[in-house]
């Protein structure tokens, strides 16, 4: 089976609109906030109708940054993302599919002028994912990078995650939803259709994507959210057997010299506020709910995703690397040793 051309036959012919789908791996199930409901009224009815994401792939302060959204489809995203950027900011999409592009491209001055923008803030590429490089798009020049339920369509999804950081600047982040599997999906699958199709058939096993993501460069993957999926079509269920997927939101930072591990020196962090829409708490990832005002212990790793990128100065920064005080506690990680012996005068030998 041809990967690229079934994808594009998938999305381009088969699939009209969302209600053509088949599962619930690329539909959106968490709840939208209210200020994303009010800036969905401004995008057309056709573009919504042409989307096939699995997560918000909105993350915080935005304001005048340059995103990349990869596989932008008929734009919902990109252009929700064009209100968020403003008219200092710029949203690139890139995508294989032209039946989808030529929906993007016709409403881009419908959606700058509902944004009461004086020109677009937006354009749309032709390329596949894999071969990002050979698209006019500089190294080090967005600020985010963004995909909504597409990295499992593609068949080298660790060239994607290699050009996709040395797209980013140094700082910035790769906030993308995907399906994954709870183990690897068996060749047979993978080459049927509608599975590929359906985001089912290229999901990764969850801790594959973890060791291409760090290969990669991106050295400590943050997950931000997740959700079980089902499977209600019988005929897919029954090709599936027990395999369970998921659809999650990751955070990859691009920082050098992160740590394997989370490690403790005693830092923490105060967050100040200020980021619109997150006045009250700021959601770094699944762990990290960091309310405002409060002193919120961090690890190493942690001080620099805040200190070293866009949300510094939303931030009150407290400690240095002085002083090591071993691994974090509570990160998943602990002394894999037997504890001390309660008695600390008794003998190590017999």
């Amino acid at each position: 089976m041809n990967i690229t051309k079934e994808v594009k036959h998938y999305y381009g012919t088969v699939l009209q609109g969302s209600k053509d789908l088949k599962t619930d791996a690329c539909c959106t199930a968490e709840a939208m906030p209210s200020y994303l409901k009010a800036l969905m009224e401004h995008i057309h009815p056709e573009v919504q109708s042409r989307y096939y994401g699995c997560g918000l792939v909105i993350p915080e302060a935005l304001d005048g940054c340059d995103i990349l959204d990869l596989g932008c489809g008929s734009g919902r995203d990109a252009f929700l993302l064009a209100a968020m950027v403003g008219e200092q900011g710029t949203v690139t999409g890139v995508d294989m599919t032209e039946e989808q592009l030529e929906v993007a491209l016709r409403h881009q001055d419908y959606h700058k002028e509902r944004f009461g923008h004086s020109q677009p803030n937006t354009r749309f590429v032709n390329g596949q994912l894999e071969h990002l490089q050979e698209l006019d798009l500089p190294a080090e020049s967005f600020d985010v990078v963004i995909s909504n339920c597409v990295l499992n369509l593609v068949t080298n999804k660790s060239a994607v995650l290699k050009q996709v950081y040395k797209l980013l600047k140094p700082g910035g982040e790769f906030y993308f939803s995907d399906v994954y599997a709870d183990r690897r999906v068996p060749d047979k699958l993978r080459s049927d259709p509608v599975l590929y199709g359906e985001c089912l058939g290229g999901a990764l096993y969850w801790n594959d994507f973890l060791g291409l993501a760090k290969s990669a460069g991106f050295a400590d993957p943050r997950l931000v959210t997740d959700r079980p999926l089902n499977i209600e079509d019988p005929q897919q269920q029954e090709k599936l057997g027990s395999i369970r997927f998921y659809s999650a939101t990751y955070r990859l930072i691009k920082l050098q010299e992160l740590e394997s591990s989370c490690e403790d020196y005693g830092q923490a962090v105060r967050y100040k506020g200020g980021i619109p829409h997150h006045e009250q708490q700021l959601l770094l990832d699944k762990h990290h709910i960091i309310e405002t005002g409060r002193i919120f212990p961090v690890c190493g790793n942690t001080y620099r995703m805040l200190k070293e990128t866009r949300f510094a100065s939303h931030f009150d920064f407290f400690g240095d690397r002085k002083t090591h005080f071993g691994i974090f506690k509570g990160c998943g990680t602990d002394l894999p040793f037997e504890h001390a012996p309660a008695n600390p005068d008794s003998s190590g030998c017999c």
